[in-house]
């Protein structure tokens, strides 16, 4: 079960972890090195990648293969959280009284003198290219590997992949041991990153992808195909004559993929809240080729209003597509189910350098989130961001999270709300558990072919195979992510509203904890979004648009970002939305999602898939709470605060007129 290995692992990181996130040295001196031979040098904690292990090593980087790397600058976090925390929280005078980037920079940011003197050091390392970004938030510069070897003292090594860490089409890379600076260095320096080339988590899902990937996979029943159609609303089609569970022997199948107007209707849209004026942004790796255009053909083909040019830009970081767009259908996801629920918001597609030189991963994403605090002029470039991706689990490197923490701090700071899907398995992720992100959870959602809701409830499902003619389960299919953080003590917004059973970290973690996720909408691709989907002949030339259906916290965060940009529509930033939000929980402004029980209807409780979609004839189980459930974490769905689905769900206008009358 992945509870004890997350547990063990990420106690080791406490200790340091927390010290060093919130501004501490995050450095150590090695007497070994600095013994009076040359100048003293310190290891910068935790920087070693957590698949970065001796018994997975495959072989060394060696040749003249140049790496783009970034030596992230030490800000004045704690004072700048203590800021953040005011600007961001209702009642106190400085509520809403933002920093504009250069001003968060002067005020908090690295110093010239900083930057200089890392600028300097790379330099005289033989580094090419070294500059600092328009925030001071990192130096960036490139040398070949050898080099960068010999800088850092450590050696880059290649790794054996693992469905939990791999680098997409790429091999695995990471240094094999703590980076070292220059002791005049290491004090201004909170992180490096790309020497590893990890690839994000991915947020999305497919109703024949479970998203747990490890899932056994069961043998077709009597080794024939068994097909039935999918249903356009839930319950149109039920799949007959199947093995006996809950009392029933016929079961609704799998949904198609809910329309944007059933989106729409199910989260109580209104056509005079459609977001005017407030840009979102929406952070992806690589830019999806005409997405406009496949916007224009996806709200045709749901006769929902056109979308403008007027609104909707690009923004490619670097060598954005050049080696690839790996969030190509992540992409699609996000501008389409952000666009339903605000149709007349400013979208800005931000697309992070997707190159195999260190950008593959998160540095691209952390580029591309960077670009948008560092805005034009006095502003940042949006006020809301959604970002379908996680880093790591909570034992990723203590570097990594002191990069998040920086970032995330100067995003309050600065009136940006950084939104994060929470995962699409159960546990807890980062950067969505940091106290100034807010993570978005996954629900299921039935909706009928009148009704807006027939039943919502936590995503976290069970897939069972039909194997001579019984069901046998394979244990977890998909879950949003959440649950007490190992890491990060509970922020004050969470307080009273978080039951101390659900603000308990497992282990030897002591005092109430971080809880995830905050908020949560339809994730489960079992009830997921008809996402469009243009195609492509030889040429790159767009020849047919065709739907999928498609879920995960990835269709979740930006539906979530799109009702805030309702609600803002005419207003000044919400922000770090978080204190706003806990003040809704148990108000006619939220849907609480509630458990399934035993008594709930055998309708609701879970849908056949047929082995076209599924690879075998499936039952998905919903809400299936049991650690006799393979790969589940001790989440649970529950009436109020949950770990499954956080306060709630948007509950449509009620939601959109609470937050404004908060956010005054």
């Amino acid at each position: 079960m992945k509870k004890p290995i997350t547990v063990v692992a990420a106690t080791a990181l406490i200790a340091t972890t927390i010290a060093a996130v919130a501004g501490g040295s995050a450095a150590q001196a090695d007497s070994a090195h600095a013994g009076g031979r040359g100048p003293a040098v310190m290891a910068l904690s935790d920087s070693v990648a957590p698949f970065a292990t001796p018994n997975r090593v495959i072989g060394e980087v060696t040749g003249s293969q140049k790496l783009t790397i970034q030596v992230w600058l030490k800000q004045r976090t704690a004072a700048a959280g203590n800021f953040a925390t005011a600007v961001s929280t209702p009642g106190n005078r400085a509520y809403g009284r933002y920093l504009s980037p250069g001003g968060y920079a002067a005020r908090f940011g690295a110093t010239a003198a900083q930057a200089a003197r890392v600028e300097s050091w790379l330099r005289s390392s033989g580094f090419t290219g070294v500059a600092a970004d328009a925030g001071r938030d990192y130096v960036q510069a490139t040398a070949s590997v050898p080099a960068i070897d010999a800088a850092f003292r450590t050696q880059l090594k290649y790794y054996r992949p693992s469905s939990q860490y791999n680098a997409g089409p790429y091999a695995l890379r990471s240094n094999s041991q703590p980076v070292w600076l220059p002791s005049t260095v290491a004090a201004s320096v909170i992180g490096v990153t790309g020497l590893d080339n990890a690839a994000p988590t991915r947020t999305y899902a497919r109703p024949g992808s479970p998203a747990a990937p490890a899932a056994a996979r069961a043998p077709r029943s009597g080794g024939k195909p068994i097909s039935f159609p999918c249903s356009q609303y839930y319950g149109q089609h039920y799949a007959l004559r199947l093995p006996r569970q809950y009392g029933t022997i016929n079961f609704p199948t799998v949904i198609c993929g809910y329309s944007a107007t059933q989106l729409r209707r199910g989260y109580g849209y209104s056509s005079r809240d459609t977001g005017r004026g407030v840009t979102i942004a929406l952070v992806e790796l690589g830019l999806a080729p005409d997405m406009f255009q496949t916007l224009q053909d996806y709200a045709a083909v749901n006769g929902i209003q056109a979308p403008s040019p007027r609104r909707y830009a690009e923004l490619s970081i670097g060598r954005g597509s050049a080696c690839g767009d790996p969030f190509n259908l992540e992409e699609q996801l996000d501008v389409e189910s952000s666009y339903d629920m605000a149709p007349l918001a400013n979208q800005l597609v931000v697309g992070g350098d997707s190159c195999d030189n260190g950008f593959y991963g998160l540095q691209g994403l952390f580029d591309a989130d960077t670009a948008i605090l560092n805005g034009v002029g006095n502003h940042p470039l949006a006020s809301i961001a959604s970002n379908s991706w996680e880093s790591f689990d909570e034992a990723e490197p203590a570097d990594i999270l002191r990069i998040e923490n920086a970032y995330l701090v100067r995003a309050a700071a600065e009136g940006v709300g950084m939104y994060f899907s929470a995962g699409d398995s159960s546990g807890v992720l980062t950067p969505s558990d940091n106290p100034f992100a807010t993570a978005v959870g996954g629900t299921t959602l039935g909706i009928g072919g009148t009704a807006a809701r027939l039943f919502e409830t936590g995503w976290s499902t069970q897939i069972s195979s039909d194997i001579n003619n019984r069901w046998v389960s394979q244990g977890e299919q998909g879950a949003g992510g959440g649950g007490p953080s190992l890491l990060w003590a509970q922020p004050a917004y969470q307080r009273g509203v978080v039951p101390k059973a659900l603000a308990t970290a497992f282990g030897s973690r002591g005092g109430l904890v971080r809880s995830v996720p905050d908020i949560s909408a339809v994730a489960d691709p079992f009830t997921g979004l008809a996402v469009g989907l243009l195609s492509f002949n030889n040429q790159g030339v767009p020849i047919g648009f065709s739907e999928e259906a498609v879920g995960g916290t990835s269709l979740a965060s930006p539906v979530v970002a799109g009702m805030v940009a309702d609600a803002q529509q005419g207003r000044r930033p919400f922000g770090f939305i978080n204190p706003l939000l806990y003040r809704l929980a148990g108000t006619s402004a939220i849907h609480d999602v509630l458990p399934i029980t035993s008594r709930a209807s055998a309708r609701d409780r879970g849908v056949a898939c047929d082995t076209a979609m599924c690879g075998a004839l499936s039952l998905t189980q919903f809400d299936d709470q049991s650690y006799s459930m393979q790969f589940y974490t001790g989440q649970v769905t529950r009436p109020g605060y949950d770990t499954m689905t956080g306060i709630g769900t948007p509950n449509g206008l009620a939601f959109i007129n609470a937050l404004r009358r908060l956010g005054r």
